[in-house]
């Protein structure tokens, strides 16, 4: 179904690497050379190396590193390995099998084996390995070891999850996260009877009509981003204030710490205020206090706090979406799964994790470009670019289709309607009481279409998840045809519950 990246513009690729061609490190020559070399590159040799494999086949997968580039990049990032076991396909296993555990256990001694000095500070290879999913981080230090597991046909996949790529320049703190309370145009929104507001893009999706036959109830939701703010208790303790029988949960995953070994979660609360916006897109609830309503207004909402930000660039991070994936797949109240998050290439653990969820039945939206200036300059994301989720984006108030300022198109699935000629975007809920604020790109999209898809779902409370896909599908712009950039284009919402 998804999802080829599309070749990027050279021109940005030298703006983003901030080097010459003649500066970069990796050719076809060099490569057989590298293959011998044992002291590792520095830095700077192992970002080249990448900004030209991204020239060259404008995507980046660790399967097309040498040796030597993935040994690397190990190093900068903590020593740090994850591997991935199992045969081909092989993402996870509720039970690990006997030949499962063998084959961990053989990757375990070749790092063991391989190990310069490993009881140097008493502490092993073994940094986790996870009881679901078929991977493990291991500590290298010595290139032999990159070389033994590529070699071994049940490895499917070695990554450096430690590394953070830097050739783009972008401080980490400042990626899609923003506090601070807005003022919203008057032209931006509707009141509802109850005096809730409507945002503005509400009435193009016929959001308000919908609910005349649906608002939410009984679905759940689940959110892995930045978690909720605790200053906000519209997503807290007034969340059911005005329907009763409704419940927001509030958990995290993610581990503040430069080291990997560290296992101490940060808690559920937002300290970034992307994740108390898209939830606040979603699930919002009705009320007499003149604040933002979400699309599902009346559904369940149960969030992870998995990553500091919206570019999971940081090994905690990945670990922290990958738990928060299964702790949502394993809940049967749990429906649908909203990621406003990503990166430029695939992440195998949070790939794995993304697999796993899907097995267990939930319909999972991902954002197909984060609105960050990492991510802008390239095609479809991670994890939008599975062909397990559902890719979306956000598009312009206009009578043709065009991406918004922030946004990516390209093989996306659906598109949302969120900025308007003057720029404007989804006014939302703010990250303390009583504030609002504008919420945009692909985040804003994502979060509002899973907010549909709970309308649709408890529409129709016996379907399945390909059931509720394929009618979001139906009640879309293009349906039957899909368009090559976005997809189905914009859903109506009141077709999607009606089914006419």
């Amino acid at each position: 179904m998804k999802r080829i990246i599309p070749v990027l513009a050279m021109a940005l690729f030298f703006a983003i690497a901030s080097c010459s061609r003649e500066d970069v490190y990796f050719d076809k020559t060099t490569t057989d050379e590298l293959a011998y070399q044992q002291e590792p590159m520095t830095l700077k040799e192992v970002n080249d190396q990448i900004t030209q494999l991204l020239e060259q086949q404008g995507s980046f997968n660790w399967k097309d590193a040498s040796d030597i580039l993935l040994y690397s990049a190990a190093v900068h990032g903590n020593n740090l390995l994850t591997v991935g076991y199992g045969k081909p396909g092989e993402s996870f296993s509720i039970t690990k099998s006997t030949q499962l555990l063998n084959v961990k256990d053989e990757i375990i001694k070749t790092a063991r084996d391989n190990y310069i000095s490993i009881q140097k500070n008493g502490q092993d290879v073994l940094i986790y390995d996870d009881e679901t999913l078929n991977f493990v981080d291991i500590k290298v230090n010595d290139i032999a070891t990159v070389t033994a597991l590529r070699k071994n046909k049940n490895v499917r996949y070695l990554e450096p999850d430690g590394f953070i790529y830097t050739a783009n320049k972008i401080e980490k703190s400042s990626s899609g996260c923003s506090q601070n309370a807005e003022t919203i145009s008057g032209y931006d929104y509707g009141t509802k009877s109850t005096g809730a507001r409507i945002p503005w893009n509400f009435y193009d999706h016929n959001i308000d009509k919908a609910w005349a036959y649906s608002k939410g109830r009984g679905i759940g939701v689940g959110i892995i981003d930045t978690g909720i703010s605790s200053n906000q208790a519209y997503l807290g303790s007034k969340f059911d204030d005005y329907y009763s029988g409704r419940y927001v949960q509030k958990y995290g995953t993610y581990v503040d710490s430069w080291w990997p070994w560290s296992t101490s979660t940060d808690g559920p609360y937002d300290k970034c205020g992307h994740g108390t916006s898209a939830s606040a897109t979603i699930a919002a609830p009705d009320n007499n206090a003149g604040q933002y309503i979400g699309v599902a207004y009346e559904c369940n909402l149960v969030s992870y706090r998995g990553t500091e930000d919206v570019v999971l660039d940081g090994y905690h991070e990945r670990n922290g979406v990958a738990n928060a994936l299964k702790a949502l797949g394993n809940r049967s109240d749990i429906k649908v799964i909203s990621m406003s998050i990503g990166y430029p290439w695939s992440i195998g653990k949070i790939e794995d994790a993304v697999k796993y969820a899907y097995s267990r039945g939930k319909l999972i939206f991902a954002a197909g470009g984060t609105s960050t200036e990492f991510t802008n300059w390239y095609g479809i994301i991670f994890p939008a670019s599975m062909t397990e989720t559902v890719a979306v984006t956000g598009v312009e108030e206009s009578t043709s289709y065009h991406e918004c300022d922030t946004c990516h198109k390209g093989d996306m699935d659906f598109t949302v309607i969120m900025e308007r000629s003057n720029n404007n975007n989804q006014p939302v809920m703010g990250y303390n009481t009583g504030t609002s604020n504008y919420f945009g790109g692909s985040s804003v999209a994502t979060a509002f279409t899973a907010g549909t898809a709970a309308l649709v779902w408890a529409r129709y409370p016996s379907w399945n998840r390909d059931q509720v896909l394929q009618r979001l599908k139906e009640a879309s712009a293009f349906y039957p045809n899909r368009n090559s950039d976005y997809g189905y284009g914009n859903i109506d919402a009141l077709k999607a519950v009606r089914g006419y």
